[in-house]
């Protein structure tokens, strides 16, 4: 559902701007200094990019979910660490609040997040549970007016720099299933709270992770999202589906801008006395890779449409995720064998984004557990 046409055509406008003068040319910057430039980080918050998806009344630019996925696709032609910086602010570091929090919740945290006052995290991978969150074992154990937070979360974006997490912990013992699990809003600087190493990664240099390792950490009963205990688990699979149409827009950003630099390599580049792009073999990996873009494009917006009319999308937003994070993977691959041996040198960004792409069949949920969701509603709906 787009609003004012006009309106997100200018944002469109200036976000496309922005990453051409701004961003594509700082992607090598950025991947050698494995960190967001300062001066680049600075210009993203003037921008209102932390406050994309957060409702105007808390300072946000309130983007439906259509607007919002074309920000993504835009956003995804360049580095995905730039995009990573902000995206947590507007998804999962927020969405719990947003959705599930309590009104104080809300005007306590919500503001300074949707203008990068604060960066924030999403706690749920542990080291024995990622795909199986609900078997997670980090504790939180009330004790009078507070509880007492015990375990480890691993590979946490933004978890170096995080001034805010939002953690799942178990709050009931007895209960090992997805009902015993609570969600809390815990500030970065309380004392507990030990951060991990950075890891080092394959790709998205410059999008850090480490893990969080939570020691007798006392955070107030007033933090635990929504008031009361056991919803934690269902508040973070409410935040998903969202999560995952914007990842899938993001990955067709990226398949596009991988088109892009294939085509004109391929335009440019002469074999057997002719450019690459005369050669039939090469124009049918540059047509697959348009067609692919272009159906992950189509899933999305669909996809996005429905949510806004607040239709059910978890299957299909699992269907995007599922295909876009595929798909890019795809793309990826067959960019670098269009640029042959240069596609294997650092210098030119379609080795870059071949590593960077490999995350995206992972975060968000795994290209099998998007598998199971889709099958399990499909045989939901049919009983």
């Amino acid at each position: 559902m787009i609003r004012d046409q006009e309106l997100l055509d200018q944002l469109l406008d200036t976000l496309s701007r922005f990453v051409r003068e701004r961003l594509i040319p700082n992607e090598a910057r950025l991947a050698e200094e494995d960190a967001v430039p300062p001066e680049i980080l600075a210009e993203m918050k003037e921008m209102g990019l932390f406050g994309l998806s957060i409702p105007e009344e808390y300072g946000g630019l309130g983007l439906t979910m259509e607007e919002e996925a074309l920000v993504a696709m835009e956003i995804g032609k360049t580095s995905p660490a730039f995009r990573s910086v902000f995206g947590t602010n507007n998804g999962i570091g927020a969405q719990g609040i947003l959705i599930d929090g309590t009104d104080e919740q809300k005007a306590k945290y919500v503001p300074r997040l949707a203008t990068g006052e604060i960066l924030s995290s999403f706690c749920l991978t542990e080291p024995d549970s990622g795909s199986d969150a609900a078997s997670l074992r980090t504790t939180a154990i009330q004790d009078g007016d507070h509880y007492v937070l015990n375990g480890t979360k691993r590979y946490i974006t933004n978890g170096p720099e995080a001034d805010l997490f939002t953690v799942m912990a178990r709050t009931d013992p007895q209960n090992k299933g997805a009902g015993g699990i609570s969600a809390f809003v815990v500030e970065g600087d309380t004392p507990g709270i030990h951060r991990g190493p950075a890891d080092k990664k394959m790709g998205q240099k410059g999008a850090h992770t480490c893990d969080i390792i939570f020691d007798d950490c006392r955070v107030p009963a007033e933090n635990i999202i929504g008031g009361r205990e056991g919803q934690g688990f269902k508040t973070a699979m409410k935040v998903l589906d969202r999560g995952r149409l914007h990842i899938s827009a993001v990955c067709v950003g990226v398949a596009e801008r991988l088109v892009e630099e294939s085509l004109s390599f391929a335009m440019e580049r002469q074999q057997f006395g002719c450019a690459l792009s005369e050669h039939q073999l090469i124009q049918a990996m540059l047509a697959d890779s348009k067609t692919e873009a272009y159906a992950g494009r189509t899933m999305v917006m669909d996809a996005a449409r429905r949510k806004d009319a607040k239709e059910d999308v978890s299957t299909l937003a699992s269907c995007a995720k599922l295909f876009c994070a595929e798909m890019v993977g795809r793309v990826a691959d067959r960019a670098v064998q269009i640029h042959g041996g240069a596609g294997y040198m650092a210098e030119y960004a379609v080795e870059r984004f071949y590593r960077d792409v490999r995350l995206f069949r992972i975060y968000e949920g795994t290209t099998q557990i998007q598998q199971l969701v889709i099958a399990r509603n499909m045989v939901r709906e049919a009983q």
